[in-house]
């Protein structure tokens, strides 16, 4: 990998790292009543997006809808396979239980990513028009309206929301 393409990997992890960040302090800022603040983090982190889009564009790695989710699934699978259970495994080890058990939740939720990106392509994304539902504490992703409490953190089902 040349050293523009590093760069380029780079600058797209942090205006990656950037959005989320700046969503997280809108979301802090909207609770405490700083709603203009929370408007400019919202704003600042959409234009952090368009940054990391076009980063991740001229590095090459937007392919075909096909290759996207082979490359999706080899990444879920390498977060629950291998990335998680060394974390988590490290928070046991120093006794941050709590830190531990949101991991291991957050692996299983990554495990079901992996699963519905594998049914996409095993349709060659030609799959059926849905609403996907999301656990607002876990991420739990579900296809269709879910009922009953997540079966990763055990949330009840009014925490759920569609995501179009």
């Amino acid at each position: 990998m040349s050293s523009t393409q590093e760069n380029l990997m780079a600058a797209f992890a942090g205006e990656s790292q950037a959005n989320r960040k700046y969503l997280a302090y809108a979301k802090q800022a909207e609770k405490e009543g700083f709603h203009q603040v929370a408007k400019l983090f919202r704003a600042a982190a959409e234009a952090e997006t368009i940054h990391a889009h076009s980063h991740l564009r001229l590095a090459g790695k937007i392919g075909n809808t096909l290759d996207n989710l082979r490359d999706a699934i080899s990444g879920e699978q390498h977060e629950f396979t291998a990335m998680y259970p060394e974390m988590i495994a490290q928070a046991q080890a120093e006794d941050k239980k709590s830190i531990a058990n949101i991991l291991a939740n957050v692996s299983k939720v990554e495990a079901v990513h992996a699963d519905l990106y594998e049914k996409a392509l095993n349709a060659e994304g030609k799959i059926e028009e849905t609403d996907y539902y999301l656990c607002a504490v876990c991420g739990y992703t579900h296809e269709g309206p879910h009922e009953g409490n997540c079966p990763v953190c055990g949330a009840k089902p009014s925490v759920f929301y569609a995501v179009q």
